[in-house]
């Protein structure tokens, strides 16, 4: 009798445990959907001419201004505390936003990026100043462009286009986190990077149930 009461601790116990811990990640770890109607980049140019999409990617948006040198501390900022730790991952891009006539100052800055680390998931996209705070404004957050369309904030879309960020109801006196500072290290390290773990581990877990459900057929 006591051979099966400690096997049973040995072997059933952990997988119970494991069992619970997956249940509550698989049901409960979600970056909550703060906007479900934010615009496409369709009508902007890519600086390769591919057509850059939010289509089925997990993106990381931002919004780099026509003085793009006074955001290349964020540009680092974000290569180093959130790109490099996961641009293996599939369909994971950044997406930076530009007005026409920045290619060129787009094209240092990822040379730059490119001395540090692969930057084949930067993408640089480039419009008219009305078609940027039009994408802007479809976010509809309390943030806002300044007078070189340009923010230090950072926002995830996901594989549908909607964005992701925190709702304030994870527990007292949380707030909305509609995006994250990129200028900050702090945020960036203690924030952000916690949101995209949880994002990637969200897909993660569906891509892991369609296999498993494709293999039960």
């Amino acid at each position: 009798m006591k051979k099966f009461l400690v096997l049973g601790v040995l072997f059933i116990l952990p997988l119970v445990a494991y069992l619970f811990f997956a249940s509550g990640v698989h049901n409960f770890a979600k970056l909550p959907v703060l906007n479900d109607a934010v615009s496409t980049v369709a009508n902007f140019e890519s600086l390769t001419k591919e057509q850059v999409t939010f289509k089925d990617k997990i993106t990381v948006l931002g919004f780099l201004g026509k003085e793009i040198y006074n955001k290349q501390g964020n540009a680092f900022n974000l290569n180093q505390k959130i790109y490099k730790k996961n641009h293996e991952f599939q369909d994971f891009q950044f997406v930076m936003v530009l007005p026409f006539g920045s290619e060129d100052k787009a094209t240092e800055l990822l040379e730059e990026l490119d001395n540090i680390t692969d930057v084949s998931e930067w993408k640089f996209v480039f419009g008219t100043p009305e078609s940027i705070k039009k994408l802007f404004n479809s976010l509809n957050t309390p943030h806002q462009l300044d007078d070189n369309l340009s923010t230090h904030y950072v926002y995830i879309i996901d594989k549908s286009g909607n964005l992701r960020g925190r709702d304030g109801k994870l527990k007292e006196n949380d707030q909305k986190i509609y995006g994250y500072d990129a200028s900050s290290v702090a945020d960036l390290t203690n924030v952000m990077d916690d949101d995209i773990k949880v994002i990637l581990a969200e897909y993660r877990l569906a891509l892991k149930k369609y296999k498993a459900d494709r293999k039960e057929k």
